[in-house]
């Protein structure tokens, strides 16, 4: 219930407590879980050294123990710190080898979290997917997610679904078909209270409005994402900061917002120190701010492009490499300088984003 309501620090404080307790019981299976619940504590705080090492002592002690409960639920958050350190194929393994080992009849079972680890496992399998461009695969799991969400009719597992979904969309830059899944996570966020996704949620959701021509209520997304921001900063929350951040700096691009665009871009990179994957989007935003026509410095667009691309090939983000290489060549038309330019890979066409452009299509910029 902490969690959801983004007091993390003091669920986290808890936990402790708990742990001390667990020690002066020398009582394994307690230590288990503490070292579970410790682990997406530590996620949510950008702690995630700590986090993979409470994680690898719950499996140790599941192991040691032969607890498949305690191994599926460490898993899961094993799966959101990889995840943030933007470790997409060691989500995909995580998750499909977690799906595998779930019995049939614990489909429904969250063994602690607040989510059923069925519903968890796709939802992080999606967002991995998408980033690294297996959109068919993500599709299906998007699919499976929805609708195992929708039986239970709780706010955090519907949303969550919903939200994985709208963002798959995003990233595959169909917007249209973004809008509905996200609008859809948001207003079932808003209605539970769900603080923990609620930010990111609204970012995405003014991205997606600004990418339809919605600029006033994109504007107004933006200024409700700014005041839930100073309240989860205050308590500490880091979890989808970076993300959030570079969502509306996104929007405030296609707004004509530059100076504010940069202002998040630059605070989604310093916010979130070691998520990986997302300080490759923002240094991407910084790269298409400083080569927008209004503010246009090649030497500035280059260096962060080249950097976003550092970040993204070693984890195989094809979609953003291929904006990357989409910025580089725009770059080198204006310019004329041949080293600016690089083709892009031939990734399959599912790996393609989509937004009317040639093989080096992107989303919008995602």
């Amino acid at each position: 219930m902490l969690a959801q309501l983004g007091e993390i620090r003091l669920a986290l404080e808890r936990l402790r407590e708990a742990e001390a307790l667990a020690e002066r019981l020398n009582d394994d299976g307690r230590r288990g879980r503490v070292c579970a619940f410790m682990t997406t504590a530590h996620n949510n705080l950008g702690e995630l050294d700590e986090a993979l090492v409470t994680g690898a002592r719950a499996i140790e002690i599941a192991g040691r123990l032969g607890d498949l409960r305690l191994r599926l639920v460490t898993t899961t958050y094993l799966e959101q710190a990889h995840f943030f350190r933007g470790d997409y194929d060691r989500v995909i393994e995580l998750a499909t080898e977690n799906l595998a080992a779930l019995p049939t009849d614990w489909t429904y079972e969250s063994f602690g979290n607040v989510t059923p680890a069925s519903i968890y496992d796709r939802c992080w399998l999606v967002h991995a997917l998408a980033r690294l461009g297996r959109f068919t695969e993500a599709t299906a799991y998007e699919a499976d997610a929805i609708r195992l969400a929708q039986t239970t009719q709780h706010a955090n597992t519907v949303g969550m679904a919903h939200y994985a979904a709208g963002v798959l969309y995003l990233l595959k830059g169909d917007w249209a078909k973004a809008r509905s899944p996200i609008e859809r996570g948001l207003a079932v966020f808003r209605a539970g209270h769900v603080l923990m996704f609620l930010r990111t949620a609204i970012a995405s959701s003014a991205w997606v409005l600004a990418q339809l021509g919605e600029a006033g209520e994109a504007l107004s997304r933006m200024r409700e994402c700014e005041q839930l921001g100073e309240r989860l900063a205050a308590s500490g929350v880091v979890g989808h900061r970076g993300w959030a951040d570079q969502s509306m700096g996104r929007t405030c691009l296609l707004l004509g917002r530059l100076d504010e665009a940069r202002r998040l871009g630059e605070r989604a990179i310093e916010s979130s120190p070691g998520h990986a994957g997302f300080a490759a989007h923002a240094v991407h935003l910084l790269g298409d701010i400083a080569t927008h026509p209004d503010r246009f410095d090649a030497e500035s667009g280059l260096a962060h492009y080249r950097r976003a691309l550092a970040l993204a090939e070693p984890r195989g983000m094809r979609p953003l490499v291929a904006h990357c290489h989409l910025g580089l060549g725009r770059l080198y038309q204006r310019t004329g300088n041949a080293r600016a330019g690089a083709r892009a890979p031939h990734d399959r066409d599912d790996d393609v984003p989509r937004d009317g452009h040639a093989v080096l299509a992107g989303a919008g910029g995602g």
